[in-house]
């Protein structure tokens, strides 16, 4: 929905479904619920995940108009889409694969491109940008040594900078500005703020330049600042210790534009007190499908990560740590689950700050993982939905 502070929603990858149809069926399903809760009388925006088989099959002109009728009949309009997950997001495993394929590839690319598209056919006509929000070029493990890492980023940043000429020409041909809003996230090869920031200015910047000056295109780092831009996913932050008002003001004063925050929430244990207990509660977070990488703070003031939950919880002993920040998505409404925490105060720090001073357009509430969240944590997808959506309105004051 259109609000005050932005265009606001959820991120559909809370539904199942790669292929087209099955998805659909799910967006059909549960969306009309949840807007009969939360904007019955008005129109609501949504976020968009099409997966890349999704993505193809919306190429058929019958099944791209059958979308937009639904989305006139159910007074909805979409302003941004989730282009991170590439395959299968649900009932599979998907570990380190939610990356794959990377940017250093082809299909990545033209995953994207073909996204672009059909976000700028999406668009209503009184709404000129959308977003895409996608991985961190790669995944930071898949490379053996420096020198690979540095060639997958330059390859990755290549094939950005190319798609960066495509949507100047959507820009041109249809007046639809679509950005990519690349997502740092643990273990990425861009996997917190810093890095973002170092690659953005010492990688992205320069190498697009040129690569672009070579085409014969002189405006080459307006238009780069343009087209690439920031998805802040709060989460994500949290995880890093990254302090959400710190990284907003260094964006803004190196005009690096945020394409869309992602509202969401992680894990935060304080091992100081009763830390025997806290480790056997997180225990039911391991869970087979996502990766729940581990930044935690030990008590010289270092830090230590981990791949996954359950290495962090083997590698534990007493008096070690002072705290974990955990990458698993929870809902956002709850500061504590039992005898843990979450990083909710990020939520609230970064939506104070935009409701001072807005620094993006495009708000979406990203919890993808009710479905593995132990079992007193369950309730219909569509009433969990809209108790986020209810909560950060609140916050918003909207």
């Amino acid at each position: 929905m259109e609000t005050k502070h932005g265009h606001f929603s959820y991120c559909s990858n809370i539904h199942p479904g790669e292929i087209w149809h099955e998805h659909f069926a799910e967006l059909q399903k549960n969306v009309p619920l949840v807007k009969a809760e939360i904007a019955p009388n008005e129109k609501m925006g949504l976020g968009l995940r099409f997966a890349n088989q999704a993505s193809i099959d919306l190429q058929n002109p019958t099944e791209f108009e059958n979308l937009k009728d639904w989305l006139k009949k159910e007074n909805l309009y979409v302003f941004t889409l989730n282009g991170f997950p590439y395959g299968g997001f649900h009932n599979t495993i998907v570990k380190d694969d939610v990356h794959t394929p990377d940017w250093t590839t082809k299909d990545r690319y033209d995953y994207t491109l073909r996204l672009a598209h059909l976000l700028a056919k999406l668009l209503p006509e009184n709404l000129h940008e959308g977003g895409i929000s996608t991985s961190p070029l790669s995944y930071k493990y898949w490379w053996k040594n420096s020198e690979e890492l540095l060639n997958a980023t330059h390859k990755a940043t290549l094939h950005l900078i190319d798609l960066v000429v495509e949507l100047a020409k959507i820009e041109q041909q249809t007046g639809k500005w679509i950005h990519i809003d690349i997502e740092p996230e643990p273990d990425g090869i861009l996997e917190n703020h810093k890095e973002f920031v170092e690659w953005y200015e010492n990688t992205l910047i320069p190498l697009g330049t040129e690569y672009l000056q070579n085409k014969g295109i002189n405006d080459s780092e307006d238009l780069i600042k343009r087209h690439i831009q920031l998805c802040f996913d709060i989460c994500h932050f949290g995880v890093s210790y990254d302090s959400p008002a710190s990284c907003i003001e260094e964006l803004n004063q190196k005009g690096i534009a945020v394409g869309k925050i992602q509202i969401s929430s992680a894990l935060r244990v304080d091992l100081r007190t009763n830390p025997q207990e806290k480790i056997e509660a997180l225990r039911k977070y391991h869970e087979p499908v996502y990766l729940h990488q581990v930044k935690a703070l030990l008590a010289n003031g270092e830090y230590l990560q981990y791949k996954d939950l359950d290495e962090a919880i083997q590698d534990y002993s007493a008096d070690y740590f002072v705290e974990w920040r955990i990458h698993f998505h929870v809902p956002l409404f709850l500061a504590n689950y039992g005898l843990l925490g979450s990083t909710q105060k990020e939520i609230i720090e970064t939506l104070e700050v935009q409701k001072a001073k807005p620094f993006t357009r495009h708000l979406e509430i990203e919890t993808y993982t009710w479905a593995v969240l132990p079992n007193e944590f369950q309730a219909p997808i569509h009433e969990s939905i809209a108790r986020e959506i209810s909560w950060v309105k609140a916050i918003l004051n909207d």
